[in-house]
């Protein structure tokens, strides 16, 4: 059995994304991981392989304030708490990781929501 053509499409839209985006010391990777019920983002330093910071609907302090995780608003608010996490560590400058995404809708708000709270990429 062999990998389907849809999750064949998927990978090749991830590794085209991932080999012009790496994060470093000084500049580590915000990444997004969309479901239909969550949005999650970390920021990667990919030299050290370890997560910096992270911010999710499904966070303690997080899933009480939305009723649904999968929507603009839960992605604002993601956004918004990633830099606001990124800035107390010290993150003030960040390369974009859409992952397999568009820049379109839940992903672009989550990004304009960072920019907007001080995080630079």
């Amino acid at each position: 059995m062999g990998i389907s053509q849809a999750k064949k499409a998927v990978l090749r839209r991830k590794y085209h994304v991932r080999k012009k985006v790496s994060g470093t010391q000084d500049r580590p990777r915000l990444s997004v991981f969309r479901s239909n019920r969550h949005m999650y983002a970390q920021i990667i330093d990919d030299v050290a392989g370890a997560t910096l910071v992270s911010a999710s609907t499904r966070s303690k302090g997080l899933r009480e304030q939305l009723p649904n995780g999968g929507d603009k608003k839960a992605a604002q608010v993601i956004g918004e708490e990633i830099a606001k996490q990124a800035m107390g560590v010290g993150i003030q400058c960040v390369c974009f990781d859409r992952n397999r995404y568009r820049y379109h809708g839940r992903v672009k708000t989550l990004a304009e929501a960072a920019r907007k709270a001080g995080l630079v990429f």
